[in-house]
């Protein structure tokens, strides 16, 4: 029987996407890994997490929903009386996409760890309660993707790089899936893609790749919040109180420090008041400096600090040789070389 002889480059050009998928095969190959362990993180964009379940103001309903707008939240808060009465009833604050750990359920809240934020009052972050309907289950392992981090004050989410889906604020993390030459699609808590602007991020391949910053990179990240209002427990552009501001400084340059001032006192490199650098964290403490520290402001140079004050003021640059800082100055510790 005759049969006909195949020449050689025909069959080696039929093989070769076999052996080697095509460009439209290779980019569907992902950074993640969708089939792991699920983690439970924050699904708004903001979230408060409280001292207790106890019923809130009015004012504060809007912040209990699947929906946060905490720019409309704060801008409601125009008097002293309504920001200081979330004094000793507001624990922290948690960004969009920060994972928690839930520790109890108590009806529709639960009581969550903030894993990013340590503390001694739990081993596994910074606890307390919170509505359950903001929280999401994140199925998968992101931890091979570049990450997202919000660089501007806030930055939106887009559905269709047209239509907004969410204003999120600076800090922010999300795991990168896609990039393009102005934008980057995110993954969300929620398992869904959405799209960012990538003039309001700094991409990163890990969080150990930050780049490490130098005291006056700490200094000029602070100055871009001059003038934003205190705000008890905050942790976001939004509005900060002392620790969360220091905090979240040295969080988004990749340094990861304990959420409140007192803590934050107990870690780091002590530092003599003549040896003060930008960038160092500076505590005050009650009874003229001996007692419970209650304040940290960040030193800038040329002895002034930039700092969140408290309930009714605004983040600013002050002096550290005039009243009440003078008296109670308590020493001062560096987390950077």
């Amino acid at each position: 029987m005759f049969r006909k002889i195949i020449p050689f480059y025909l069959v080696t050009l039929v093989l070769i996407p076999l052996f080697f998928p095509s460009v439209s095969q290779a980019s569907s190959s992902s950074c993640y890994n969708i089939n792991q362990n699920s983690k439970t993180l924050i699904n708004v964009p903001v979230a408060n997490i409280w001292k207790d379940t106890s019923a809130k103001r009015t004012i504060d309903q809007n912040t209990l929903t699947k929906v946060v707008d905490m720019k409309s939240w704060t801008s409601k808060m125009s008097t002293t009386e309504f920001r200081k009465w979330l004094v000793g009833k507001l624990e922290t604050q948690a960004l969009y996409g920060s994972e928690v750990k839930v520790l109890k359920t108590s009806g529709s809240w639960v009581q969550v760890a903030v894993k990013d934020q340590g503390t001694p009052k739990n081993k596994y972050g910074y606890p307390g309660w919170m509505p359950k309907s903001q929280i999401s289950k994140q199925k998968g392992d992101f931890t091979e993707c570049n990450i997202a981090s919000v660089k501007a004050k806030t930055a939106n989410l887009y559905d269709d790089k047209r239509k907004k889906f969410l204003e999120v604020s600076f800090n922010t993390r999300l795991p990168v899936i896609k990039e393009e030459k102005a934008w980057v699609q995110v993954m969300i808590p929620s398992n869904k893609r959405k799209w960012m602007k990538k003039k309001d991020l700094h991409l990163y391949s890990s969080l150990a790749n930050i780049p490490k910053p130098k005291g006056n990179d700490l200094v000029q990240t602070g100055k871009t919040f001059l003038g934003l209002p205190y705000l008890w427990a905050g942790i976001s552009a939004y509005g900060f109180d002392c620790s969360g501001f220091t905090y979240s400084i040295y969080q988004y340059h990749g340094i990861t420090i304990p959420r409140d001032a007192a803590d934050q006192a107990k870690q780091g490199k002590f530092v003599y008041k003549s040896k003060l650098k930008p960038g160092d964290l500076l505590f005050f403490a009650y009874e003229k400096g001996k007692g419970r520290v209650h304040h940290v402001g960040m030193y800038v140079g040329n002895g002034k600090m930039i700092h969140s004050p408290n309930s009714g003021k605004n983040i600013e640059m002050v002096s550290i040789h005039i009243s009440p800082f003078k008296e109670e100055y308590a020493g001062a510790r560096r987390y950077i070389k």
